[in-house]
């Protein structure tokens, strides 16, 4: 499992031209699945991105994690964290889940932030053709990957 952390100022997702979801100051993950993924990636991507210390304290210093902020998180499901472009011009997405695997580990990723954040994860829609926004802050951005655990 790879998560693209941007911390943000604010973020929405629009989806058939209506607005699905929004966020003020928090973070914007963007979460990739593949079939080797368990709840063990889920547990460890929501403890890290929970307690993850990437905004700033009183004296500016990046100290205090989106918990500490009360800030919001906001999830897009996005299977191309896992483009092949190796050969070609044109990326594979084999490494990526399909969806019978990705939308129920997807669906507990959501829950289990619910849980550590204690508020409803704002989300984009599995499967659909989104527009993201967002406004990035710092600019912050942090990849991690549950495989990976030196990245």
């Amino acid at each position: 499992m790879r998560a693209v952390i941007q911390r943000v100022s604010s973020a929405s997702v629009v989806i058939n031209g209506t607005e699905h979801d929004a966020i003020g100051p928090g973070l914007l993950i963007l979460l990739g699945i593949t079939e080797e993924d368990t709840a063990d990636d889920i547990d460890y991507l929501v403890q890290k991105i929970c307690m993850m210390r990437i905004f700033s304290d009183a004296e500016g210093k990046m100290n205090l994690s989106v918990r500490d902020k009360d800030g919001r998180i906001m999830v897009i499901s996005q299977f191309t964290l896992f483009a092949q472009t190796r050969k070609g011009n044109r990326p594979s997405f084999i490494q990526a889940a399909r969806p019978e695997t990705a939308i129920p580990l997807y669906e507990e990723f959501l829950l289990r932030m619910d849980m550590a954040m204690e508020q409803r994860t704002a989300r984009g829609l599995f499967g659909a053709d989104m527009k993201v926004s967002l406004i990035n802050d710092g600019p912050v951005t942090i990849v991690i990957d549950s495989k990976n655990k030196d990245l």
